[in-house]
């Protein structure tokens, strides 16, 4: 059934093989006049709608590689290689099943995290039994927030919700990277595509399907198998001077041998498959490699421009940092309470989603202090958050705009590594709540693998205190800070980052422009910070600043490995053409030589699904230069 299947699939194929096998019987049975005309015909057709296409790319701004095959099929009519031009028919229309084998098997790791999704959830009918009775099966994408979910051992968690029984166990390898099953206790968060231990555990939903996390790495994994802009872009570098010199070879064997039959044997291992094929497949077999590693990237475009990486923009919080502030000290004025103040700031911190909001909150839940509820709250971005508690109006956030409402905002010192929500209640300064982010283990690792890698200017671009910003920089090895940034000034320091391409490292939703705004913007997604995935190019489902340093090397090792394909394939196929030109390439096994040449060329391009070993410190041990192109 299989060959039967393909047959229906490509056409042109089968109809070339039937037409091939046609012209030979006519010509053993000594009727080349029909055999010249059966071939001729076909070839003639395949010439015209060939052509078709080729105006069409030119109209879209793409070169049309496909003129020497035309023009090799038009020269073997011409000097009666019937043979040979049905042979290049046949390649060029083999060439699309070759493409397809190869991208199947360069999209595999791709595919395997889209054939994961989980389609259904099982719902309990009533949420109040503490059994599992009057459970539904209901289609994953018809799951509401609130819902109470039953996910049996061993099946994908299918939302992103609360664990409502007490010690679940959940393999999180397909999310965060971590080989090992992880806890998890009553009231903790499991994230959707989690896969379920040994014992049934219900959940709460908290979020839908399109919100949750795994259906967000899943849109992304789409996005990133469509995306083939660079290898029409490299296709089109090569293709016009490799065009000329096929022609010229092929014309100077014309001219010195006097035999017009060179011409035609010249220009059959002369077919643009290397460029058309390797290149798209080196892609995408890179794009499968990086998602297996827990890097998807939305592209080839992407892998280009990593490749080729100059300058690094790094956010702060939750980027350098582990994004976990602890709570350093409460330092109230006015005679404020301490438990008061803090309970107040985390009542207003309900509302906001800085990663520092959550850090006061988990301090006033760890003293067990009862938040109360807001009759209105508004969150500035990236400035801090204003609500009506308890009668009182409290501002949480920046001292810049803590300041604005309470003139009376003095600063409170910090130490090292240390950060401050400041807070004002009805106008007046109310004091400030001390933090502490350390720096993550391997922030200065990676900086300093991306400075001995090519990296010429490495930045950090954050909107916290300067003397906090510079305590970190100092750890991880950062000489340059710009601190107390709004987004606006993110974006606009960003552009002017040079060399170029720049990439700008970031997690929060505040990041959002200027990860955007970046020729590479990088999104630590492995917390679910949504609209900074997607604003990001590269998203790292690994909690880890390590997965740069993947990004990096498979982004470098992946346009090496297109670009070798591409020589590869253009050094054989004019070594194949000069050896033509001497005559001892007879045209049908020049056609069917260069079949071997486009095999070779995919075969070497998939060597982008394995490269160097991944990682921090065996990146280190085999990263090369990036390749330069003029």
């Amino acid at each position: 059934m299989r060959p039967v299947r393909a047959l229906v699939r490509y056409p042109a194929i089968t109809a070339t093989v039937v037409v091939l096998a046609l012209v030979l019987v006519l010509q053993a049975g000594e009727q080349p006049a029909a055999a010249r005309w059966v071939a001729t015909a076909y070839v003639g057709a395949f010439v015209v709608w060939t052509l078709v296409g080729m105006v069409r790319d030119v109209l879209r701004g793409h070169v049309g590689l496909d003129v020497l095959a035309v023009v090799a099929m038009v020269a073997t009519l011409a000097v009666q290689e019937y043979v040979a031009s049905l042979v290049i028919v046949l390649m060029l229309s083999g060439g699309e099943a070759l493409e397809d084998f190869a991208a199947r098997r360069a999209r595999r790791d791709l595919t395997a995290l889209l054939d994961r999704s989980p389609r259904t959830a099982h719902v309990v009918a009533d949420p109040g039994s503490a059994g599992f009775d009057g459970v539904r099966d209901t289609p994953v994408d018809d799951v509401v927030v609130g819902d109470v979910l039953l996910v049996r051992p061993g099946e994908i968690v299918p939302v992103d919700g609360v664990l409502l029984d007490d010690g679940g166990t959940f393999d999180e390898s397909s999310l965060t990277g971590e080989s090992l099953p992880v806890g998890r206790e009553v009231g903790a968060e499991v994230l959707s595509g989690a896969v379920n231990g040994t014992r049934a555990v219900r959940m709460r939903a908290v979020r839908g399907s399109a919100d949750s996390q795994y259906q967000q790495i899943v849109a992304l994994v789409e996005e990133a198998g469509r995306s083939r802009a660079p290898v029409v872009r490299l296709a089109d570098r090569f293709a016009v001077p490799f065009t000329a010199v096929s022609l010229v070879l092929a014309g100077a064997a014309w001219t010195l041998s006097g035999d017009p039959v060179r011409f035609a044997e010249v220009l059959v291992l002369a077919t643009p498959c290397p460029l058309l094929i390797a290149a798209p497949v080196a892609f995408l077999s890179g794009l499968s490699r990086a998602a297996k590693l827990g890097v998807i990237m939305k592209g080839g475009t992407v892998v280009e421009q990593l490749a080729r990486l100059r300058s690094v923009a790094f956010d702060k919080t939750g980027t350098l940092t582990r994004g976990r502030p602890g709570l350093v000290a409460v330092r109230p004025v006015h005679g404020l309470a301490a438990d008061e103040l803090l309970l107040l700031a985390a009542s207003a911190e309900q509302y906001s989603s800085h990663v520092f909001a959550d850090s006061v909150r988990r301090a006033a839940a760890d003293r067990g202090l009862v938040l109360l509820a807001a009759d209105e709250a508004e969150e500035v971005a990236t400035n801090g958050v204003a609500a009506s508690i308890d009668g009182r109006r409290v501002v949480v956030g920046k001292p810049a705009y803590v300041r604005s409402v309470a003139p009376d905002t003095v600063a409170t010192p910090l130490g090292p590594g240390q950060a401050a929500a400041y807070v004002a209640v009805d106008g007046r300064f109310a004091g400030a709540v001390v933090l502490a982010d350390d720096a993550r283990p391997e922030s200065s690792a990676v900086v300093a693998w991306l400075r001995a890698n090519g990296v010429e200017h490495v930045t950090m671009l954050t909107g916290d205190a300067r003397a906090t910003g510079e305590s970190v920089a100092r750890q991880v090895g950062i000489d340059e800070v710009h601190a107390e940034l709004l987004p606006g000034e993110k974006v606009r320091l960003a552009a002017e980052l040079r060399p170029r391409p720049v990439m700008m490292v970031g997690d929060g939703v505040n990041d959002a422009p200027v990860l955007a705004a970046s020729d590479i913007g990088v999104a630590m997604g492995a917390k679910g910070a949504t609209a900074a995935g997607d604003a990001a190019d590269v998203v790292l489902l690994v909690d880890s600043l390590g997965g740069l340093v993947d990004a990096v090397s498979v982004g470098r090792h992946t346009l090496r490995t297109a670009l070798t394909a591409i020589w590869l394939g253009i050094g054989l196929s004019i070594g194949l053409m000069l050896v033509a030109a001497t005559g001892a390439i007879p045209a049908v096994t020049g056609a069917l030589v260069q079949e071997l040449v486009d095999l070779a060329t995919i075969l070497y391009a998939l060597r982008a699904l394995t490269g160097p070993p991944a990682g921090l410190t065996a990146a280190a041990e085999q990263e090369q230069p990036a390749p330069r192109m003029r």
